[in-house]
């Protein structure tokens, strides 16, 4: 089984659990090059609730959670198996903060089943969400994140899913592979933080560019479990794959604590 690494995945699009491109066989690369999890805990940018809360349902149903998409979306399932057990595993190294289980009311969102069915394409390994508390700032997501990484010691592959940058209001289709200007240096602001002082990547709230860059701290956050087990571990991230969408939707993907990262031309690199 062997030492766990985590990662953040910029996820996009909802489409992308349906196409292949250069984000997408990252994410793919990325998971052929893990070992066999036990387990996933995925942080989900579309699981924003007031409250921490892990999901402890034996089978999680397909969430999903948008509209106005092809009928082939909605007909996607991840019928991957749940873990209950780890609802204990994870309360008990968060403690004192606390921590619900979700038996019922949640699942697997499109953060999460959207990549999974790239980087766990069978399925067969059990997937559980932790939910993204709106009411704590960031210091308290870092920490948390610090707080689980002795996870990676017992087979559990952590990740955080949601964009470096999201502000839906400023999408342009006629930029599909482009961000603006704004958005790019905030992206950048983010990468260096990550590949030299990742637990900074907290006080980035102050950059000139987050208002626009992070209008709403949801898709930000997942990435601040990702930076504190860097941090926890003393590690920097490296890039899986960067690049945007549609202008202000950075597809940056970061790993932690892989040993070797995956060697795919096709995904890796700057985006034009």
């Amino acid at each position: 089984m062997g030492l766990m690494p985590a990662a953040f995945l910029g996820h996009g699009n909802p489409m992308n659990a349906l196409e292949d491109n250069r984000h997408t066989r990252a994410w793919r690369a990325f998971g052929q090059a893990v070992p066999r999890p036990r387990a996933v805990l995925v942080v989900s940018a579309h699981w924003y609730v007031h409250a921490t809360a892990v999901t402890a349902m034996p089978q999680p149903r397909t969430i999903h959670d948008f509209f106005g998409f092809p009928r082939a979306l909605y007909e996607v399932r991840y019928d991957a198996p749940g873990l209950p057990s780890l609802y204990e595993e994870v309360a008990d190294l968060v403690h004192p903060t606390w921590v619900g289980a979700d038996l019922d009311s949640w699942g697997l969102d499109h953060g999460a089943w959207s990549v999974l069915r790239h980087v766990l394409p069978d399925g067969d390994v059990p997937v559980v969400q932790l939910s993204v508390n709106a009411l704590e700032p960031a210091e308290h997501h870092l920490g948390l994140g610090a707080a689980l990484a002795p996870l990676r010691e017992d087979g559990v592959l952590v990740i955080g899913s949601g964009n470096v940058v999201h502000n839906l209001r400023a999408v342009s289709r006629t930029m599909p592979d482009t961000g603006y200007d704004w958005a790019r240096r905030f992206d950048e602001a983010v990468r260096e933080v990550l590949l030299e002082r990742p637990t900074e990547v907290a006080t980035l709230d102050g950059h000139p560019d987050a208002g626009l860059a992070v209008p709403t701290p949801d898709h930000f956050l997942p990435l601040l479990y990702v930076a504190g087990i860097a941090g926890a571990t003393g590690t920097t991230a490296e890039v899986l794959v960067d690049g945007f969408t549609d202008g202000s939707l950075s597809m940056a993907s970061y790993a932690v604590g892989l040993t070797t990262l995956p060697d795919d031309d096709a995904a890796a690199g700057s985006q034009p």
